[in-house]
């Protein structure tokens, strides 16, 4: 007799049923943001079977990012964020569409991000003001979401949770948004990805003269991939029948 044929998403099947693997094929999510937690997320959400993923990134790929970003390696060094991480989906899915968008987003971009249609977007940018714009457009339009907020100076991943971000603490991030969705009167539910961690005080700040946060935050690995697995897990849940689905990942 000869042996069933494996399929790449066989166990995927088998967790959360074939309707909802239909479903997730037939889902495009938006992630803005490829970087050290946008690029774990499309590569969470790749390889559980979504079917068309917009990613949306200006930046190209730093030594510094080797640590903790999924497509950094020395051969990408200098490279577009978005081209590399379609590349790396490609060698493992052949039936994802990727779909690349090199730019920064901010709110004079809406029309061009979302030409597309989405089913949900996921929030990976640092600069704040461009957050608030995509969380706002996302209230906006009805649009599903999650956000990230801030994970330098941290350490110990099973402090990563989700809840709206009125409920946050201990995360500067999450203290700005908070700020800033109270001065724009932004009314809604605005769900966040944060951790509970109280961040460490450095005694060393890396590039002196940096002109953005993260030049002068310490960024590690440990939290990273928690991350992905609570964005993914937010998406999965949202777009399927599951309830939970915290051991997917």
């Amino acid at each position: 007799m000869a042996s069933p044929v494996e399929t790449p998403l066989q166990r995927m099947e088998l967790l959360i049923g074939e309707d909802n693997i239909i479903k997730l094929k037939q889902a495009s999510v938006l992630i803005v943001g490829v970087g050290g937690v946008g690029s774990y997320a499309a590569e969470a959400l790749a390889r559980s079977g979504i079917g068309k993923l917009i990613l949306v990134d200006g930046d190209t790929v730093a030594p510094s990012n080797l640590n903790r970003q999924i497509h950094a390696t020395f051969a990408t060094i200098g490279q577009s964020k978005t081209k590399v991480m379609k590349k790396r989906i490609e060698s493992y899915r052949n039936d994802c569409e990727v779909i690349t968008q090199d730019l920064f987003y901010n709110a004079t971009k809406n029309e061009e991000v979302f030409k597309e249609p989405v089913d949900f977007v996921v929030d990976a940018i640092d600069t704040m003001s461009s957050k608030l714009a995509l969380i706002q457009y996302c209230l906006q339009h009805n649009i599903p979401f999650i956000s990230s907020m801030g994970m330098a100076n941290r350490m110990d991943p099973t402090c990563v949770t989700i809840c709206d971000l009125m409920k946050t603490s201990y995360d500067p991030v999450a203290k700005i948004m908070r700020s800033l969705v109270r001065k724009h009167h932004i009314k809604g539910k605005i769900p966040v990805v944060w951790s509970s961690e109280q961040p460490t005080v450095q005694t060393k700040v890396i590039y002196e003269d940096g002109i953005t946060r993260k030049q002068k935050d310490a960024t590690g690995q440990f939290a990273f991939c928690t991350i992905r697995c609570r964005f993914s897990n937010c998406f999965l849940c949202h777009k399927t029948t599951i309830k939970k689905v915290t051991r997917l990942f």
